[in-house]
């Protein structure tokens, strides 16, 4: 009898949804915590290093020693992990706020050990399952990443509002509440097999999947490159440089750009194909966005450039994997788990690059001249540049996917 796996695919669905909240949710609790606790932000920063390490951690032991994990344990264990996490986030501070950072320190690590879990397990688990159109379930799975995102920060927004920042314990308590629901859906559901080995092939034939894997791997570093750059910043990018409200940039910024996000990934799922023209197109529009968004003089074009970059994204991360899949289909979970890394190394790269790349030029004479001359603040001409910069990898893309089509080409599968 062949198992049903429709409560299989609405577990991984749901995860990815209730799992957007360890990406989100701490950033728009910065303030707070340095208000609150007295932690500098140089120290809340490094929390962002620390999920994105620890998940690139995790992407890399799965690359190299996938098959001494019972998978299918894993994939039930993990949404606990992202729960307990969230829990001890939310209560170390709470009830010990002389240890206020160890406890986010610990809560960090944990939910990211689950996130980097997630990554490396969720969309295998999806390609394993049998169905009528792969491509549209890996798009579905990832847009709901989109759609998490902007339920995250609507519904923050609104408690914060109505029961003010200083109960932000309450918020995180509540979605630690959301992936023990995902974990009960796996414990009843079937899990499918993976395949965990590396196969016996040809020297060829390994040589050229080994070269197009290492070739998609780029394509999701400079992917996530481009996505996370602007979902870390756009909020601060609105506020600093077109001087809007920080609750405006929140809902207007972030919450349009995961809208958009998730928008454009749902209608992939439904109606989409040729995925190699698709990243072809999103790269370029990535490109088009950040330089707009960049040298625009008029806040609302620079706002409308910020927010269209989550819909010129949104296929890149998934649409890698799509690729991957369609030219070197039964890689395995080691193949993945490199995919999830090199996505991992772009989201925690590019983001700081522009962090330094803003105050480096706000601190320099140079910056301080060309900052007066437009009658502009120096972190403002440093974030404008910044955007430039950052256009540097979507840039990139478009140049390795024609690459990638030569590739393909003269070694099919």
């Amino acid at each position: 009898m062949t198992p049903n796996y429709a409560r299989t695919r609405r577990a991984c669905y749901f995860y990815y949804v209730s799992a957007a909240s360890v990406f989100c949710l701490p950033p728009m609790l910065f303030v707070t915590f340095q208000e609150t606790y007295g932690i500098p932000y140089t120290l809340l920063g490094t929390l962002v290093a620390i999920n994105f390490c620890t998940q690139f951690g995790i992407d890399l032991v799965f690359s190299f020693f996938s098959r001494f994990f019972n998978i299918k344990t894993t994939v039930r264990v993990m949404p606990l992990l992202t729960s307990l996490g969230l829990l001890i986030y939310a209560l170390v501070p709470s009830l010990w706020p002389s240890h206020a950072y160890a406890g986010l320190v610990i809560g960090t690590v944990l939910f990211s050990v689950a996130s980097g879990l997630g990554e490396v397990l969720i969309s295998p688990t999806i390609a394993a399952l049998p169905s009528d159109d792969p491509e549209g379930d890996m798009s579905k799975l990832h847009s709901l990443y989109g759609w998490g995102v902007f339920g995250v920060v609507v519904v923050s927004t609104i408690f914060f509002a109505l029961f003010g920042a200083k109960n932000w314990m309450y918020l995180t308590l509540f979605f630690a509440f959301l992936p023990l629901i995902s974990c009960f859906l796996y414990c009843i559901s079937p899990i499918p097999s993976f395949d965990v080995s590396h196969g016996n092939e040809t020297a060829a034939a390994v040589k050229h999947r080994h070269l197009g894997l290492a070739l998609c791997v780029g394509c999701i570093f400079l992917g996530s490159a481009a996505e996370n750059t602007m979902t870390n910043w756009i909020s601060s990018y609105m506020e600093i440089s077109l001087g809007i409200p920080k609750t405006v940039c929140d809902i207007v910024g972030l919450a349009l750009f995961a809208l958009l996000l998730g928008g454009t990934r749902s209608i992939y799922a439904k109606w989409g194909k040729n995925i190699w023209r698709v990243l072809l197109v999103g790269m370029a529009g990535a490109v088009v966005c950040y330089v707009v968004a960049g040298l625009s003089t008029n806040a609302i074009v620079a706002l409308v450039a910020c927010v269209l970059t989550g819909c010129c994204t949104s296929m890149l991360w998934p649409g890698s994997l799509i690729l991957m899949e369609e030219r070197m289909p039964h890689l395995g979970v080691a193949a993945y788990a490199l995919m999830a890394a090199g996505g991992d190394f772009g989201a925690s790269i590019a983001p700081q690059m522009l962090g330094i790349v803003v105050d480096s030029v706000a601190a320099s004479e140079w910056g301080r001249e060309l900052a007066s001359s437009l009658a502009l603040a120096p972190d403002q001409v440093g974030m404008k540049i910044g955007m430039l910069i950052a256009a540097v990898f979507p840039l990139l893309g478009v140049l390795l996917l024609f690459v990638v089509r030569r590739h393909f080409k003269r070694n099919l599968v």
